[in-house]
C-alpha cells in the first residue's frame, strides 16, 4: 500500500534542496499533487498531511473528484488545477469547477475559457502551454526551435498579446511537458529554454507579470527546479503507479 504521508514528505525534501542547491528560496515553488486515476480517498489523505493543491488531466473525472473530496474534508479548500488538454466542449465545465488551468495551448481555448469564466463571475488564472521540445505527441503552442525563428516568436506574441486582453483569464506565466527519458539531464535544455521565452515575454509586456513556470514531473522536477520551476506536477512519487481507470 502506497505511504502518501511519508511519499509527500520525501518530494517536499527534494524540492527544498533542489531549490536550495541554486540558491532559491523553496517557498517559492508550489507542488501540485497529481490525482489522475488515483480514488477521493487518496486526495483526502494527501489533504491531511498537508497538500492542498491538486491536478487533474481529464475534465470529467476532476469534476467528480472535486465534489467528492470537498464533501469528505473539513478546513481549507483545496486549490483544483486542470493540466492536462482541455478540449473546446469542456472548456466551460473547466472554468466552472477549476480554479487554474495549466493547458491553455492555443487561442480558441482561451477565448471559449474567458467566455465561461466571465458568466461564472471569476477571474481565471492560466498558464499558456508551449511545446519546446518539439515532440509531435505534446499540446501546446509550437515553440521548438524559437530562439532561431522569428516567424514562429512573432505569432506567438500576437496570440499572447491577444490572450492578454481577454476578460475574466489572469495569465500568470507558462507551462511545458518535457520528453519522457531515463536520464533528466537529457530535457535540462527544454526548461531552460521555456525559462528563456519566459524571459522573452517579461520583455515583449513589462506591464504584466510573468510569475509562474510550471514544469517538470516526477522524473525530472529537480532539473526543472534548478532552471527556474515556480510549480511542479507530481503524481507517482506521491501516490504510486496509476490505476488503469477511474472511479
Amino acid at each position: 500500500m502506497t505511504n502518501v504521508a511519508s511519499n509527500l514528505a520525501r518530494v517536499q525534501e527534494r524540492i527544498a534542496d533542489a531549490a536550495l542547491r541554486v540558491g532559491r528560496d523553496p517557498a517559492e515553488i508550489t507542488l501540485v499533487a497529481v490525482t489522475k486515476t488515483h480514488p477521493p480517498a487518496e486526495v483526502v489523505t494527501a489533504y491531511q498531511v498537508g497538500a492542498r493543491y491538486f491536478g487533474e488531466n481529464r475534465a470529467q473525472e476532476g469534476v467528480l473528484k472535486i465534489a467528492a473530496v470537498g464533501a469528505a474534508i473539513s478546513g481549507p479548500r483545496p486549490i483544483w488545477h486542470m493540466i492536462g488538454h482541455v478540449q473546446s466542449r469542456k472548456a466551460g465545465v473547466v472554468a466552472m469547477h477549476f480554479d487554474y488551468v495549466h493547458s491553455v495551448d492555443r487561442l480558441k481555448i482561451a477565448r471559449r475559457l474567458s467566455r465561461f469564466a466571465q458568466e461564472a463571475t471569476k477571474s481565471l488564472p492560466v498558464l499558456l502551454e508551449c511545446n519546446v521540445s518539439g515532440e509531435v505527441t505534446k499540446s501546446g503552442f509550437d515553440m521548438s526551435g524559437w530562439e532561431q525563428d522569428d516567424v514562429k516568436r512573432v505569432a506567438f506574441f500576437t496570440a499572447v498579446e491577444e490572450v492578454l486582453t481577454l476578460p475574466a483569464l489572469a495569465v500568470q506565466g507558462l507551462m511545458t511537458m518535457a520528453p519522457f527519458v531515463a536520464d533528466p539531464e537529457t530535457v535540462r535544455p527544454v526548461f531552460a529554454s521555456l525559462r528563456t521565452l519566459r524571459d522573452a515575454l517579461r520583455e515583449r509586456f513589462p506591464a504584466h507579470e510573468w510569475r509562474h513556470l510550471s514544469m517538470g514531473m516526477t522524473d525530472d522536477f529537480e532539473v526543472a527546479i534548478e532552471e527556474g520551476a515556480t510549480m511542479v506536477r507530481i503524481g507517482r512519487a506521491i501516490f504510486g503507479e496509476r490505476n488503469q481507470v477511474f472511479p
